[in-house]
């Protein structure tokens, strides 16, 4: 896996969020790759409550500056990025004020849900994707952790069809226990839509629950993990029903677990 490339892409990260399963692992396995020469690049959102100063977050001018289409909305995007201290590790984060400049992740006060969170995860697709077509960064894996990341399969199957940059990648979409309550916005399939994604390949979400999205990444990956060890039976099903390698959930020697992971599936590209 030396000199290979692997992008990974998650909704949360330590240490710039708090540790969780999915936090812990994300890092983790982007460390454990970048430690056996494996060029990695981290993207995550950049949401209100990361402490800029403290992590020294900085914006990349010649990054910045493009705007994005989020249903006919033109939303500007701004990306920073920091290192993870030791690690020599950079981590890009996906920015704009209107979706992440608030001081919380998934849902208010209330503990109630964002009611962008649909066009958060829209924005956060597009924008990971053009940053990288940006960086002319080809990656042979792209890895997805969480929910706010699971478009990204949808829209590189889709929307950037076409883009020579990721003809030869292959993604990944970790799955994990972690499901929220209640559904996204429910015009989030007319939204997708908006880019010209058929209805076929939009009907999962048309009920835009934690299940379907995750649905909707696994229809458009090309291999899963379990990143949790307690699956829902109805996830747990329905990549049954899909003819793509699935790593279970590994309890131990997790790293070495995802790297031979990869490898196999870029050797059989």
């Amino acid at each position: 896996m030396k000199d290979k490339r692997i992008l990974f892409v998650s909704s949360e990260v330590v240490p710039y969020l708090p540790e969780t399963e999915l936090s812990s692992t994300a890092f983790n396995v982007a460390k454990n790759a970048h430690s056996k020469g494996v060029q990695t690049r981290i993207f995550m959102p950049r949401y209100g409550v990361i402490n800029e100063r403290r992590h020294q977050l900085h914006e990349v001018i010649r990054l910045s500056g493009m705007n994005l289409v989020v249903n006919d909305m033109d939303m500007p995007l701004i990306i920073k990025v920091a290192s993870i201290p030791k690690e020599r590790m950079q981590v890009y984060f996906i920015d704009n004020e209107e979706y992440f400049k608030r001081k919380a992740v998934f849902t208010d006060e209330d503990d109630e849900l964002f009611e962008d969170n649909d066009e958060r995860a829209i924005f956060f697709a597009k924008g990971v994707i053009e940053t990288v077509k940006k960086l002319n960064w080809a990656p042979d894996i792209i890895h997805v952790h969480g929910w706010m990341a699971s478009l990204l399969p949808l829209y590189l199957k889709e929307f950037y069809k076409e883009e020579p940059l990721f003809t030869e990648s292959k993604i990944i979409t970790s799955l994990y226990n972690n499901p929220f309550e209640g559904n996204l916005d429910e015009t989030l399939a007319d939204k997708v839509k908006f880019d010209g994604i058929s209805d076929d390949k939009i009907a999962t979400i048309k009920t835009p629950n934690f299940t379907n999205i995750l649905k909707s990444a696994i229809e458009n990956s090309d291999a899963i993990i379990h990143g949790s060890e307690e699956i829902s039976e109805e996830l747990t099903s329905f990549i049954e029903g899909k003819e793509i390698p699935v790593l279970e959930y590994q309890s131990e020697d997790l790293k070495e677990s995802y790297l031979n992971f990869y490898a196999d599936l870029i050797a059989a590209n």
